[in-house]
């Protein structure tokens, strides 16, 4: 028996306070040291050399003595750049940093030179990551305030840069403390301004300009925030983040743009009489009451075409009968990825606008054993009416899914559906952790998705759907089975999916590997990553 300490239980009894806000839609608290301050992002103009801030930061793509700000700012340092850059071996690769303080010599107090690699391989997107070095440079110095210099690749590309400039600090700056006690935690950071240049010599850019980078920061720091609110929900433990609370920060979101966007929350009773046999069956085993969410966005206009996007939701996976191991099961908090993408990406559509009337459904459960949970060999009815025979209760995700599109089809009626999930471990084998897969029959659709994903920066890779794998789910008993052999795991899922999808442009987005990762970059810290959510409202928001 283990016996728990006072403090334990104190904590044990405050997580549980939490949840319990959280089943009844009230706001979950954050303690002081997780008080996020909001940081300023501006465009400046003027000559960066003569700006007064705490922390001065510039580029360089490859050898540093070769690029026109380095050498500007090495002239004002006295060569003091060019030392430290020499001692150092910085050749301006792609994660190299130095650091020097001015000792007066320019207003600013500090200066920061970034490594970025070949300039030729450099994509818009990599700006986040060097620009989440530079803030998170600025918190360990103690600086307020910080001055960058975008790097120059034309007008083209300009405004783009800005806005994931503006990301990049919101990224950068993300940190999950709230369960943190130590000193660390609580320090407050002290970075509360960014400010971004677009030229070395304080060009002013025109209104035009002006109002497009004003925008672009402005769309920026709501795609972060987007991804950070996703990140916190993933990050959260499950005894806290149950699908009663996914479905309350649904409604806290509809809330907050009260006329563009509502919610509907279906419980288990509602889901039964729609028939959604497969979506309950996983659910059974757990005392958490199922939710099934639907936020529907509609812009001032007429819309130019409807757009759904599905997100799985299962708050925590046990893997039912077909148990994981202890170590598999950890993360499995992680499982409702999908879900928070979606919801997530709901609130910044919002924020920006869209010209399309745009769709989010959740079908949130835990899939946890007990003498309710579904078994091995069962046979479910899906809302559409197909049997499934079930010859793995941990292949859970596919079954709400399947559900989820067929209320989708059905209910919505959408021109164009898309799901998120972190459906296999396959897709994880096949790819590695950092990309997701993505499967799909209509080819003007991907295409459009894939580009939507290569502008966010999100890596992903289109699977085949191979329909001789489809022979893999017969089953004896019922129209199909739940799960194929093991070989070709992640188009099998894509497969069964399709089965519900039928004739409707649709694209399976499996992202079990970059959901949550385990290792580190600037702009993104262990644990859940919001993935999709910046290819989401890419594809769906206002275009710039």
């Amino acid at each position: 028996m283990d016996t728990k300490g006072a403090k334990e239980a104190a904590r044990d009894d405050d997580k549980r306070d939490k949840a319990e806000k959280a089943e009844k839609g009230e706001k979950v608290e954050k303690g002081e040291k997780e008080t996020k301050a909001t940081i300023e992002v501006s465009h400046l103009a003027g000559l960066v050399l003569q700006t007064s801030v705490d922390l001065l930061a510039i580029v360089t793509f490859g050898d540093p003595t070769r690029d026109a700000a380095f050498k500007a700012l090495d002239g004002a340092l006295s060569g003091v750049l060019a030392d430290v850059a020499r001692t150092e071996s910085f050749d301006g690769k792609s994660g190299q940093v130095i650091s020097v303080h001015s000792h007066g010599k320019v207003p600013a107090k500090r200066v920061v030179v970034v490594g970025a690699g070949a300039r030729g391989d450099f994509a818009n997107p990599q700006i986040r990551d060097v620009v989440a070095t530079v803030a998170q440079a600025a918190n360990r110095h103690g600086a307020a305030s910080v001055g960058f210099l975008l790097p120059s690749f034309g007008a083209s590309r300009e405004t783009n840069l800005v806005q994931l400039a503006a990301e990049g600090v919101v990224l950068g700056t993300y940190k999950f403390g709230r369960y943190l006690t130590g000193d660390d935690a609580k320090r407050t950071p002290s970075l509360r301004s960014f400010g971004l240049f677009t030229d070395l010599k304080g060009k002013k850019p025109t209104a035009a300009q002006g109002r497009a980078f004003a925008a672009a920061i402005a769309r920026g720091k709501t795609v972060g925030t987007a991804i950070n609110h996703a990140r916190d929900l993933i990050n959260e433990p499950a005894a806290v983040v149950t699908p009663s609370a996914l479905a309350a920060d649904a409604q806290a979101i509809a809330k907050r743009h009260k006329g563009a966007l509502t919610v509907t929350v279906l419980d288990g009773k509602k889901c039964e009489e729609l028939g959604m046999g497969m979506f309950l069956a996983v659910g059974k085993g757990s005392d958490q009451e199922p939710r099934f969410i639907h936020m529907t966005y509609k812009p001032e206009k007429k819309a130019k075409k409807r757009v759904c996007f599905i997100g799985k939701g299962i708050t925590f996976d046990s893997g039912g009968y077909s148990l994981k191991p202890s170590q598999a099961m950890e993360d499995m908090k992680v499982d409702m990825s999908g879900a928070a993408a979606v919801i997530s990406a709901m609130d910044a559509i919002a924020t920006i606008g869209s010209e399309f009337e745009v769709h989010a459904v959740a079908a949130c459960c835990e899939n946890l054993v007990s003498g309710r949970a579904y078994k091995l060999g069962d046979v479910l009815t899906s809302m559409d009416g197909t049997t499934v025979e079930i010859n793995n209760t941990d292949a859970e995700g596919r079954l709400t899914l399947g559900d989820a599109i067929t209320y989708a089809r059905s209910k919505i009626q959408p021109d164009e559906l898309f799901d998120f999930a972190t459906l296999t471990g396959a897709c994880m084998v096949a790819l590695g952790p950092y990309t997701a897969g993505v499967m799909s029959d209509h080819e003007p659709l991907v295409k459009g998705w894939m580009s939507a994903a290569e502008r966010s920066g999100e890596d992903m890779w289109r699977l085949p759907l191979n329909g001789r794998l489809r022979e893999q789910l017969k089953s004896s008993i019922a129209d199909m089975r739940n799960t194929g052999d093991r070989f070709g795991g992640a188009i099998t899922a894509g497969l069964f999916l399709k089965t519900f999808a039928k004739d409707t442009p649709w694209v399976h987005v499996d992202i079990a590997g970059p959901a949550s990762l385990s290792s580190t970059r600037p702009s993104q810290p262990k644990g859940g990553t919001g993935f999709a959510v910046a290819s989401i409202v890419e594809y769906a928001a206002k275009a710039k």
